[in-house]
This record gives C-alpha cells, sequence and structure tokens, in this order.
C-alpha cells in the first residue's frame, strides 16, 4: 500500500526583506560669493595708476614714476585684476579713464597722501619742501627767508611759477607743497583739497610804457585808467585768480582787461610784450622792475591783493610749520594784514583772509 506524500515541513515564520535604505540628501553646497576685491592694495599699484590717470599716456607716466613702461602696464593690469574691473580704456591712439577708473582716483589720491604724511613723518630728516613764489622780490620771499632761519636743517626749495591756479593743480597732484596768492579766486572742489592762512593785503599797482602819460604823476587814481585795456593776465590758465580779480576790480570804473597776450617768461621778454602790445598791466606794488616800463601805485580807492600760504591738507612738514610761523611774524611786524582806511577788496576775499584753516 502506497503511503501519501509528506508535506514539507514549515520553515518558520515568513519573511519579508526589508527594501534597501535611500541614500540621504547631501546637504546643498553653500551659494558662491563673489570675491570682493583684496584686504590689501600694494600702494605702489595705486601711485602708478594715478600717474597713468593724470597723465592719459603710458610713457609719459612711466617715465614720471621712473620705471620701464611695460612694468608700468603690468602693473595696472595687475591692480585692475586684483579690483576686478577696467580702470582704462586703450586704443592704439589714446588712453581714457574709465566710469571706474574715475571712481578710483579720489581713493588713490586719498590713500597715497596718507602714506606719504606717514613717511615724512617718522623719516630720520624731513625731505626737501617745494615753494612756489610766483616771481622775485615779492614779500612771500621774505616768508620763505624767515623761515629758512628758523628751521636751518629743512631743505625749502624755491621756484618761481605765475598764479596760484596753476600751482593749486600742482599741489593737489602732489608736485608741489607750498604756494602762494588769492586763495578766494580758486574753484571751491580745489579749495577743499587745500589749506590757507592769510599773509598780507598786498596794495595793487600799475606797470605803465615810460611814454605813457600816467607816468608823470607819483600815483595814480583807479578813475584815471578809464578808456585804457589793461592786462591782466587773461588767457593764461596758470593765472584766472588775477584776470577774476581784475574783472571786479574794473567792473563800472570803464577799465578793459587787455585780450590774450603771449604769455612772457622773464623781464626781458616781459618788457618786450608790453613795449610791443602798448597795454599797460595791473601788478603789485612789489613787482619786479621791467625793462621800458614805469611801475605807479594804484590810489582812489586802493586795491588790495589778497595773499594767502596755500598748501595741500593733511601734508605733514616742518617746513610748512616754519613758513606758518615766518607768514604771522612777518604779518604782526609789518601790519600786513591792516586794511587801509580806503582799501578796496572784493566781500568774499574780505571774508575768506579773517578766518584761517
Amino acid at each position: 500500500m502506497t503511503r501519501p506524500p509528506t508535506p514539507p515541513r514549515p520553515q518558520g515564520p515568513l519573511t519579508v526583506p526589508n527594501p534597501p535604505t535611500p541614500p540621504k540628501p547631501r546637504p546643498a553646497p553653500p551659494p558662491t560669493v563673489p570675491q570682493g576685491p583684496p584686504r590689501d592694495v600694494d600702494p605702489r599699484l595705486l601711485r602708478g595708476f594715478l600717474a597713468v590717470a593724470e597723465e592719459l599716456h603710458f610713457t609719459r607716466a612711466a617715465a614720471r614714476t621712473y620705471v620701464a613702461q611695460q612694468a608700468l602696464s603690468r602693473d595696472v593690469r595687475r591692480l585692475e585684476r586684483e579690483l576686478g574691473t577696467e580702470l582704462f580704456s586703450r586704443t592704439t591712439r589714446q588712453v581714457a579713464l574709465t566710469a571706474d577708473g574715475e571712481r578710483l582716483v579720489p581713493y588713490a589720491r586719498r590713500v597715497l597722501e596718507a602714506q606719504d604724511d606717514l613717511v615724512a613723518a617718522f623719516t630720520g630728516g624731513a625731505r626737501p619742501l617745494l615753494v612756489d613764489l610766483n616771481s622775485p622780490g615779492l614779500a612771500c620771499g621774505r616768508v620763505l627767508e624767515r623761515a629758512r632761519e628758523l628751521v636751518p636743517d629743512c631743505e625749502l626749495m624755491a621756484r618761481f611759477e605765475s598764479g596760484l591756479t596753476g600751482a593749486a593743480a600742482e599741489m593737489v597732484a602732489g608736485r608741489l607743497d607750498v604756494s602762494f596768492g588769492r586763495y578766494a579766486g580758486l574753484d571751491p572742489a580745489v579749495r577743499a583739497r587745500l589749506a590757507q592762512q592769510p599773509v598780507r593785503y598786498e596794495p595793487m599797482a600799475v606797470l605803465l610804457p615810460v611814454d605813457h602819460p600816467l607816468t608823470e604823476l607819483d600815483a595814480v587814481p583807479l578813475d584815471a585808467l578809464a578808456g585804457e585795456s589793461v592786462y591782466a593776465g587773461a588767457g593764461n590758465p596758470r593765472t584766472l585768480e588775477w584776470t577774476d580779480l581784475a574783472h571786479r576790480l574794473f567792473e563800472g570804473r570803464g577799465i578793459e582787461v587787455a585780450p590774450p597776450a603771449p604769455l612772457a617768461v622773464g623781464p626781458e621778454e616781459f618788457g618786450r610784450i608790453m613795449a610791443k602790445k602798448r597795454n599797460p598791466a595791473l601788478v603789485v606794488v612789489d613787482f619786479p622792475a621791467m625793462p621800458g616800463a614805469e611801475l605807479r601805485p594804484l590810489v582812489d580807492p586802493v586795491p588790495l591783493s589778497p595773499v594767502s600760504l596755500v598748501w595741500r591738507k593733511g601734508l605733514i612738514h616742518p617746513g610748512v610749520a616754519a613758513l606758518r610761523e615766518a607768514a604771522a611774524e612777518l604779518a604782526a611786524e609789518e601790519g600786513w594784514l591792516r586794511k587801509p582806511p580806503n582799501g578796496w577788496v572784493p566781500a568774499t576775499d574780505a571774508l575768506i583772509m579773517m578766518s584761517q584753516n
């Protein structure tokens, strides 16, 4: 008899394998933050940039900074990479500042001025101070001589260039330290970068051809110039403050400012041009003698040229302190800041001469 098949033994409880665990999602990487400019910018790069910005010519800028043109170009490109922007647009014919280049200029100037001040303050000896006296023989020359006596170990170098407007541009650019002249006649934006100390109300005069009828007078009343065309530096971009003063003085008096004349450098050339043009010239009483000309003070009223000692703001140098002390001493000793009862000066100038930076 055949047995029925034995059923299979149970294998234990039925198990269902667990499903695979999905991998945990990885956290998203943090967003990429654009890299900003470096924390430190080499002042040497800024100095090269500023030279190119002012010259708008790589060859001239390289000569001015005493480096090879290729090295200067590399420095400018490096600065552009570090700042992440283009500072100049360059073509084969010209170099121009971009908008970002224009924006960098004032910051670069402030950084370099601060660096120069720091170096000057902590070096063993102060560098030579470059002082513009406008013309030989003027009162500012006496200020310089007194200052040299006060700081004999400092080198105060004189130069003679005409006009505070031109000198102010040189001071702002760092190529000149100190000058003298009519501070109120400067553009307000330029004045904001300069400091001043009143020095003198300098009486004005007229320089006449030797055969001019007014040379017969010991002093020329201002109204006697009615109908004359008087030279006052018109057309010279370095003397805009002087031409402006002449316009204010002549207004309503029937006196014209003479048209531009060739720019004469030195007494001989000045005298030659004056003899050729035959125009009287507006000057100050201490103006140096010129061949073929006679100087006469102006009166009724006595026009005054407001003279200030002017220097770049933030400039630290023992020579500047000596010049300020010398100017104050001479002004007190000789009454340079006392206006005569019949003195004339523009109201804007009078306000500035009463103040001091």
